[in-house]
């Protein structure tokens, strides 16, 4: 029986700075136990347009990711602004215990910020393999985009990490547990909590989904806990096969 604990962040952010948020991170899940700690859309420097000043040059959000890993012995996942060959991205981590690591660029870049003048999209999907589950890597304004996440069969489970605000949680809600529902898969979707340095509020607003669209979660503190059950699923599917009666199309990378 394949099963997979996952605990969430709520993080309130500390604007550009890495290494408070680091330290922070590692304070809020001290005692935290997990096979995958989940922490939200650039976690370590909030959700920047000051790329140039922010990015990471020399992996050092990627490097703690791993020395956090080790010390948990349990994945973590998050995303960090990167520069790399002389452009940004907003680069998805998922990094294994054994410091190994994958990563998915964000495709859909929020135009609304101006982040598509400054990051360079992601051109295709990332599925990865952990502990029997595959699961596909979105990023927050990718969940406006049903097409780029459509389930082809070829996963169980979405992760979604974000810095959605407040003025407009209804739809981030509202988008999540359709993802689950549609997609036939487990869904976590992070935010974060706080404000951040252009004054945007956000709300708690993490939600876990099974594909039948109840929300599965235990909190505690600032922490949101799932644990996601593959036979569970299966099952599930089993019973109501409609990701057979998709839609044919290809997806648009």
């Amino acid at each position: 029986m394949s099963s997979l604990r996952i605990a969430g962040l709520n993080l309130d952010i500390i604007w550009k700075n890495k290494e408070a948020n680091f330290q922070l991170i590692e304070k809020e899940l001290s005692s935290a136990k997990a096979d995958l700690f989940l922490l939200p859309e650039m976690f370590s420097t909030g959700f920047c347009m000051e790329a140039d000043e922010v990015a990471d040059r020399n992996l050092e959000t990627l490097n703690w990711m791993k020395s956090f890993a080790k010390n948990k012995n349990a994945a973590v996942a998050g995303s960090a602004s990167v520069k790399e060959n002389g452009r940004f991205f907003n680069r998805f981590y998922f990094v294994y215990p054994d410091g190994q690591f994958e990563y998915y660029d964000k495709k859909h870049l929020f135009s609304y910020s101006g982040e598509d003048k400054i990051y360079t999209a992601g051109k295709e999907r990332k599925i990865i393999d952990y502990k029997g589950f595959k699961i596909l890597l979105q990023v927050c304004f990718d969940l406006r985009f049903p097409v780029f996440s459509r389930n082809q069969d070829d996963y169980d489970a979405i992760l979604y990490v974000a810095n959605w605000p407040k003025s407009r949680v209804d739809a981030w809600k509202t988008l999540l547990k359709a993802r689950s529902i549609e997609n036939q898969a487990f869904l976590f979707g992070l935010n974060r909590t706080g404000t951040d340095g252009y004054h945007l509020e956000y709300e708690e607003s993490s939600l876990v989904y099974f594909p039948d669209g109840k929300e599965i979660s235990e909190r505690e503190n600032n922490i949101v806990f799932s644990e996601w059950n593959l036979d569970e699923l299966k099952e599930f599917r089993s019973k109501f096969p409609f990701l057979n009666e998709r839609d044919e199309f290809k997806i648009i990378s």
